[in-house]
């Protein structure tokens, strides 16, 4: 039998567009979950840094070496530690929802650090001359940090689904669902290679349109 002809799609087509679907639920879930909290976490490390608007050492010293900590733990062994956490807030530790929990985790140190990174590069000079006019540290970050630093926040948005995208398939192997769990049920298990191959060819076009859209988007905010 060819590959990917009708009778292929008519066999394994259900297969790949359910878990089409559970990557891409899995995937925006916790982008969205580490988007929200790693810029929050991202920003206060911005401003309790040394010399920053509300300095604090010892809090900028325990939040960055948590997000160092955060970013060293493999994530396999991630999922498995925090299973306790995950069957508390969502009733089980295996499936699609269930997985986006450590994803979510997962993200939040690296988009911490990554909007660290982003609003380090905003000119001090801005800064000054919006404190010189009387501007408190809430409108420094709403007018200042994250507009100038937008371009890169989406950059790093970008990054951080990708990787998310090659965490899901993980979390999918060790029953989180998705293309990962297809492909090892069935390209693996079973040696349905072909199952394999489109798993993979879906996986890396996700890939590539997230990155697109990503580079597209902070392109345009760049010229703005």
């Amino acid at each position: 039998m060819t590959w990917f002809d009708s009778a292929w799609l008519g066999r394994v087509g259900g297969l790949l567009f359910r878990s089409t679907l559970e990557t891409l639920g899995m995937v925006l879930g916790s982008l969205i979950g580490g988007q929200i909290l790693g810029l929050a976490l991202g920003i206060t490390l911005i401003l309790v840094r040394p010399g920053g608007l509300k300095e604090n050492r010892t809090l900028h010293s325990v939040l960055n070496s948590t997000v160092n900590i955060g970013r060293s733990i493999p994530f396999v062994i991630l999922m498995v530690t925090i299973m306790p956490f995950t069957r508390l807030l969502t009733g089980t530790a295996i499936g699609p929802i269930a997985a986006v929990v450590p994803l979510t985790v997962a993200a939040i140190p690296f988009v911490a650090r990554l909007t660290e990174t982003a609003m380090l590069e905003v000119e001090a000079g801005v800064i000054e001359a919006c404190l010189s006019m009387g501007a408190t540290w809430q409108q420094i970050v709403r007018y200042v940090l994250v507009p100038e630093s937008l371009p890169s926040l989406i950059a790093g948005a970008a990054t951080t689904a990708v990787n998310l995208v090659g965490y899901s398939t993980m979390a999918g192997a060790i029953g989180g669902g998705g293309l990962g769990d297809l492909a090892v049920r069935y390209g693996y298990q079973r040696w349905q290679t072909d199952v394999m191959l489109a798993a993979l060819v879906i996986l890396v076009g996700m890939v590539q349109g997230m990155q697109f859209i990503g580079d597209r988007m902070s392109a345009k905010f760049r010229r703005r």
